[in-house]
């Protein structure tokens, strides 16, 4: 399960993400998105867990806990719509 964690402060790492999941059980990845020109954190990242039951229960005991001195959001990530725009949609429709 992919989670999403935001309102980080932006001295988090994914080390500390790491640790801070992994008292939950299995992590397999960690990510904390970073602007492309500076390198520097945007506040947020994602956690992936493979077992559904640990991964809800790290959201349900860390949503809205501090971390690092900031109040962070956990939950399920959703993925993000098609930035592709309606053109792009239209013409696959178009083909079928």
């Amino acid at each position: 399960m992919n989670i999403y964690v935001g309102n980080l402060s932006f001295e988090v790492t994914e080390a500390d993400l790491h640790t801070t999941f992994s008292g939950f059980g299995e992590v397999v990845s960690v990510k904390v998105i970073t602007d492309q020109y500076s390198g520097k954190s945007k506040g947020f990242g994602f956690v992936e867990m493979p077992n559904e039951q640990e991964a809800f229960e790290a959201i349900d005991k860390l949503n809205d806990t501090e971390l690092d001195g900031s109040q962070i959001v956990v939950k399920v990530s959703v993925p993000r719509a098609d930035n592709k725009g309606p053109g792009r949609n239209q013409e696959l429709q178009d083909e079928d």
